[in-house]
């Protein structure tokens, strides 16, 4: 008779719980990701956080920190909002997962997104992340159109699975996986005359873009770009795909960011911010004339579905976000925070070389950092070198989070330009607090220098540790 016996290796929650930052980073280096373990303990990005509210953030040894990070764009709301928590808390008791059923805030939801999002987009999807919805708003258009090629920016980034890294536009993560999808091409981000010229084959399924290029940079298109690109898309019988995935859920100072130029896609996907910070879910909605055409049938019904999709906890952190962001006002504050915050990043671009430009939308915003010229010849700091050549972003984020207690992170596509994505409920003084940490790095001695120098001792005392 054979028994299950419990392994003797085997951890318990509570002995989970209760592991070390040594011991944790231990276990990622064994059984997850070594060389990113090894990576991100380099410039201390390895602390173990223990609590979490709002913006702030505690590590193990009761240090604070802001989070400007933002989960990448995941905490509209900051950690663990008490809207949330008691959203989560009232539906514990309900079936979570449920297939032969139809979900009561599955159903709830949909509607409110409905009601939320521009113009006649009617019909939602779930999934569980941005990928998803991407993936998910790819084989709509395919299905809908009757077409399979896609047009897509180069700079995006529309996720890593295989058909979402077919139209994310950086080669670093798209060749090791050779051949994606095919039909796939590539044009540059704000060039109509480009997408013009290719949309006139018509064969082309769906052209999909970020109203604001997250991964990219921070980039933002030329004025009334967006709603030609859906012109255009119209005219040659192509559907407009909107990745609101990053731009989504208030960041941008309205609600969806194409918006803010009149612009109703045929599929608007977003995730991340959705969920509350919470609890992971995604979502495409589109027209009611766009979904009949490709699942409108019971024989089509169930092509395209996901096991975790709207399930009931997701749900109701989605349901208390759409209605936090409401009721405090959170897209508004957006709007006016980033004009304050925007504005006074210009003023120390002003003033510091270094920092090259500053751009974004509400509490999108990217920070570009420049190199002089000379210094790579001139340092002989190793790694440090390699990684100002190319990831002075990451190296002015490290400055940030061990000199001043902020997180931020560089962006996946161009790594000299560091995220400033906030909780939108953030205060002023909280912006306040990362002008003057940035101002302090800026005008150090020698500054870039000074910054090379700096890390590369916290690089030598992280890997004396190790």
């Amino acid at each position: 008779m054979t028994t299950n016996k419990i392994p003797e290796n085997l951890l318990s929650f509570e002995e989970a719980l209760a592991l070390n930052r040594e011991e944790v980073r231990n276990l990622h280096k064994k059984y997850v990701n070594a060389s990113l373990a090894s990576l991100m303990g380099l410039l201390n990005f390895d602390s173990q956080y223990v609590r979490a509210q709002g913006v702030s953030v505690w590590d193990s040894d009761g240090k604070e920190y802001l989070d400007f990070l933002g989960g990448y764009g995941s905490l509209n709301l900051g950690h663990n909002h008490p809207a949330v928590i008691k959203a989560l808390e009232r539906v514990k008791g309900i079936p979570n997962i449920l297939q032969a059923s139809l979900n009561t805030l599955t159903g709830a939801l949909a509607a409110n997104l409905a009601a939320i999002t521009p113009g006649n987009l009617q019909r939602c999807f779930f999934g569980n992340s941005g990928a998803e919805a991407v993936e998910g708003a790819l084989k709509l258009a395919r299905a809908s159109t009757g077409r399979h090629k896609v047009l897509y920016c180069h700079g995006a980034f529309h996720g890593k699975t295989l058909g979402a890294l077919s139209v994310t536009g950086r080669e670093k993560y798209q060749k090791t996986f050779q051949p994606l999808l095919t039909g796939c091409t590539a044009v540059p981000f704000g060039d109509l005359d480009t997408l013009r010229g290719l949309l006139k084959s018509n064969d082309i399924a769906a052209f999909i873009t970020e109203p604001i290029q997250g991964e990219g940079g921070i980039i933002e298109p030329p004025a009334g770009y967006l709603a030609e690109a859906k012109e255009l898309c119209h005219k040659y019988g192509a559907l407009f795909i909107a990745d609101e995935v990053q731009t989504g859920m208030g960041r941008t100072g309205t609600m969806f960011a194409c918006e803010q130029e009149k612009v109703v896609p045929d599929i608007l996907c977003l995730a991340k911010a959705l969920g509350g910070g919470m609890m992971p879910i995604g979502a495409y909605v589109t027209t009611d004339e766009i979904w009949q055409r490709a699942y409108g049938s019971i024989e089509k019904a169930t092509l395209h579905t996901s096991t975790f999709g709207g399930n009931t906890m997701a749900c109701a952190a989605a349901l208390s976000t759409i209605e936090t962001l409401y009721k405090e006002d959170l897209v508004n504050q957006a709007k006016e925070k980033g004009e304050y915050f925007i504005g006074k990043l210009n003023v120390l671009k002003e003033k510091y070389p270094l920092l090259a430009d500053v751009r974004g939308r509400g509490l999108l915003i990217g920070i570009e950092f420049a190199q002089p010229k000379g210094f790579a010849t001139k340092a002989t700091l190793g790694v440090v070198n390699k990684l100002s050549e190319e990831y002075m972003g990451s190296l002015v984020a490290g400055q940030l989070l061990n000199k001043h207690g902020i997180i931020t992170a560089y962006t996946l596509n161009n790594p000299n330009v560091i995220r400033l994505e906030p909780p939108l409920i953030v205060e002023y003084q909280q912006l306040d607090k990362v002008i003057g940490a940035l101002e302090d790095i800026l005008s150090s001695h020698k500054g870039f220098i000074s910054i090379a120098t700096s890390s590369a001792k916290t690089i030598f005392n992280s890997l004396r540790r190790k």
